[in-house]
């Protein structure tokens, strides 16, 4: 029997005491430890009933038991759904409903809010907490240590991840094996990865990035994690002369810079920076290489594809682009009316086609062939220009879509609740630039003139239904929103009258 992305990330370490992951306070796990607490967990997901195929919704802090369900997830052909901490009851309700989610795994501090949801969806309710305790761990540990993998195959499902687009509820964008393996044995490569790697990670594993870029190409490597629960400046200076590695989001190294015990001495053991899940603003492109000596590697990925360009790991890292294909990747730019292929150098809608590529949004059928073309290319919605030396550059996107700290919020959901408060006629929700989280929420008002507005309660009201990541940095009142001769509002304008709001001009 095999079992692809078991087989290769995690069932290659059996018996190996070599450590996997170093916690903050100096305490370690070793690969075959990890394996065999894996086991257990794959034990008690049969003795539960979840069976292969089945999806277990995943809404815990990040830790080692945390990551171990995952591995179990693989281990026993069940498809692994990590959700967001920070997503609402309500967000939490429709990811387990749509899913059809046969095991939900929450925080004990969640468990009554998310009872009445599981009852209703038919789902299994345990709970796991930040320090490694639940009723799952609690169960689990009665479990023998030993799991056969269940036989899977490349083409068969390993996870879903939901994406947001600009209209509508978030799609369940579903992930191969295959996708998976393949995208981590390219970046392997690409990045030269090996047993000698030690990557800082700070990133959740609820993401695409710290959980298949950085763990998976880590675990294929048979490196070391420094695994920390999340980004804290003291932990992250105290640990890089044990790094070799750093995956983060631009707010890490905005962060780090604002700190002057960030020297080039500190990271002088360090062979690479990736940037990713946001744009990186040349100046801190600039500001890392002057304080560092190192240029920062960025990449290009999303849900549905992984990664799929990168800069160079030897070569020129241009600031502003996010490199070439991977190895088996094929991108191209084309007209988003047509579809046909654009000449060199113009800028139109970016499609990517590779083993990478997702097998299509769960129970949406019209969607997947909407952004699916029969061929095998994905239609991306981010716009960008291939420069005379191949070069990616993304230059926008084509729909409405805010990526703020790598997290996709639609503007829709927004709109709707801002819509519904009282004084307000009508609203306009759009990304701008932000250096910390590469783009951040902003909302447009226009008054109904019978109440004057009141911006801070109307925050207050909004952010009880929405992640914390989704609220308005700020609220703008307009005496009208710009149109154009068909009615519909030029969100453009209101991007380029609001991008130095956050970033200096």
């Amino acid at each position: 029997m095999t079992n692809p992305l078991y087989d290769t990330l995690f069932g290659q370490h059996k018996g190996k005491n070599t450590v996997f992951l170093q916690m903050a306070n100096g305490s370690t796990v070793t690969h075959d430890d990890f394996l065999q607490l894996a086991s257990q967990y794959a034990n008690l997901f049969t003795q539960l009933g979840v069976q292969p195929g089945d999806r277990v919704a995943v809404q815990i802090a990040k830790s080692p038991q945390a990551l171990a369900i995952y591995a179990a997830c693989v281990q026993a052909g069940i498809v692994f759904l990590p959700l967001n901490t920070a997503y609402t009851a309500d967000e939490v309700s429709y990811f387990a409903e749509n899913s059809g989610a046969r095991l939900i795994l929450c925080d004990d501090k969640r468990h009554n809010e998310l009872e009445p949801i599981a009852k209703a969806c038919g789902a299994i309710l345990e709970t796991m907490n930040a320090d490694g305790s639940g009723s799952f761990t609690l169960q689990a540990e009665t479990m023998p240590v030993g799991f056969q993998a269940v036989d899977r195959t490349e083409d068969d499902l390993a996870a879903f991840l939901y994406t947001s687009g600009t209209t509508g509820r978030s799609k369940g964008a579903m992930l191969t094996q295959g996708n998976l393996l393949s995208n981590c044995q390219a970046l392997a490569k690409e990045w030269d990865f090996s047993a000698k790697d030690a990557l800082l990670h700070a990133l959740p594993i609820f993401h695409t990035h710290g959980l298949f870029v950085a763990t998976n190409v880590t675990l294929l490597a048979s490196g070391r994690l420094l695994f920390l629960p999340r980004f804290n400046l003291d932990e992250m200076i105290e640990l890089m002369p044990q790094a070799t590695t750093l995956m983060g989001v631009p707010t890490f190294y905005t962060r780090l810079l604002e700190d002057e015990r960030f020297t080039r001495d500190l990271v002088r053991h360090m062979r690479l920076f990736v940037s990713g899940s946001a744009p990186l603003l040349a100046e801190t492109h600039l500001q890392f290489e002057e304080r560092t000596g190192h240029r920062i590697l960025e990449r290009y990925g999303m849900t549905e594809t992984n990664m799929n360009t990168s800069n160079p790991y030897d070569g020129e890292r241009r600031a502003g682009t996010v490199g070439f294909p991977l190895p088996g990747v094929e991108i191209k730019i084309t007209d988003s009316n047509t579809g046909e292929t654009l000449p060199q150098g113009e800028i139109g809608e970016i499609e990517v086609r590779g083993p990478n590529v997702f097998k299509g949004y769960w129970q949406m059928p019209e969607k997947t062939a909407e952004e699916l073309r029969e061929n095998g290319f994905f239609i991306t919605g981010d716009l960008g220009q291939i420069d005379e030396d191949g070069y990616l550059h993304i230059v926008g996107r084509n729909k409405d879509l805010i990526i703020s700290g790598g997290y996709n919020i639609y503007p829709k959901e927004i709109e709707l609740l801002l819509d519904e408060e009282v004084g307000v006629l009508e609203s306009a929700v759009i990304g701008v630039p932000h250096p910390d989280f590469g783009e951040t929420v902003v909302g447009i008002l226009v008054s109904d003139g019978k109440a004057e507005l009141d911006l801070d309660a109307i925050k207050q009201s909004i952010g009880g239904p929405l992640a914390r990541f989704k609220h308005p940095q700020k609220l703008v009142i307009l005496p009208e929103l710009p149109r154009n001769t068909m009615g519909k509002v030029q969100k453009k304008e209101l991007r380029e009258q609001y991008k130095d709001m956050f970033t200096p001009a």
